[in-house]
């Protein structure tokens, strides 16, 4: 099965979820925090690189529960990313 590439929007909201995640964790460590939420620490890692842009809705779902965050509020705060100003102007 061939996966269609991302888009540049898609890669952006990724790092962002990456951020957001990251900033949650705050001093607490990596992998205590895979640990509660039932995925690997290199799972977790790649989430928040944004080298995992698009982590599956129960690894966020779980992530989210673990850090105490609301799901509508990541979802908000994704939806309001838009594409790198220097990608936008090479589609124009």
């Amino acid at each position: 099965m061939v996966r269609t590439p991302l888009t540049p929007l898609e890669r952006e909201r990724g790092r962002f979820l990456g951020a957001l995640l990251r900033q949650a964790r705050g001093e607490r460590s990596m992998a205590e925090i895979a640990a509660r939420a039932g995925i690997s620490a290199e799972t977790l890692r790649k989430i928040e690189t944004g080298r995992a842009p698009t982590p599956a809705f129960f690894t966020i779902a779980a992530l989210a529960t673990t850090l105490g965050l609301r799901l509508d509020h990541i979802a908000m705060r994704c939806a309001a990313v838009t594409a790198p100003p220097e990608e936008d102007s090479a589609v124009a």
